[in-house]
């Protein structure tokens, strides 16, 4: 069960870092993100 639930908060870090680098730079910062700060907030959303 370790392994399936490891498997799908990385899925869920990939989709989200993903998601969040095809946004501009703009929207970003709508959001209060910089693109720095994209894999945080993705390890965040696991």
């Amino acid at each position: 069960m370790n392994l399936i639930r490891n498997y799908r908060n990385w899925r869920r870090y990939r989709d989200t870092v993903s998601e969040l680098s095809r946004l501009s730079t703009r929207e970003l910062t709508d959001l209060g993100i910089s693109r720095s700060d994209i894999p945080y907030v993705a390890r965040k959303a696991v």
